[in-house]
């Protein structure tokens, strides 16, 4: 788990890169509205062996050093909105 909040939060405002590129898939019910999806480049880690630091660096467009060799911590980046990256804020 990357990141959990209220849904009306979530939706509205979602901080880990994980989460904009699941939402940016969610089909739009108005069909003249369009939405710039967000498509993820890289390979699948592993479940058997996983990369070092944040599992999703090898597929996140914003990865810095730090996320390749440190887990991120599960924090409250704003009140009941807990994220687990090094860049969300």
């Amino acid at each position: 788990m990357v990141e959990t909040a209220s849904r009306d939060e979530l939706f509205g405002n979602p901080l880990h890169p994980y989460t904009k590129a699941l939402l940016s898939a969610v089909p739009i019910p108005v069909p003249k509205l369009k939405r710039e999806r967000i498509l993820l480049k890289g390979d699948i880690p592993s479940p058997v062996n996983p990369p070092s630091g944040c599992k999703f660096h090898t597929r996140c467009p914003f990865a810095i050093d730090r996320c390749s060799q440190e887990i991120p911590l599960y924090r409250e980046a704003r009140p009941d909105h807990w994220v687990a990256c090094h860049l969300a804020e």
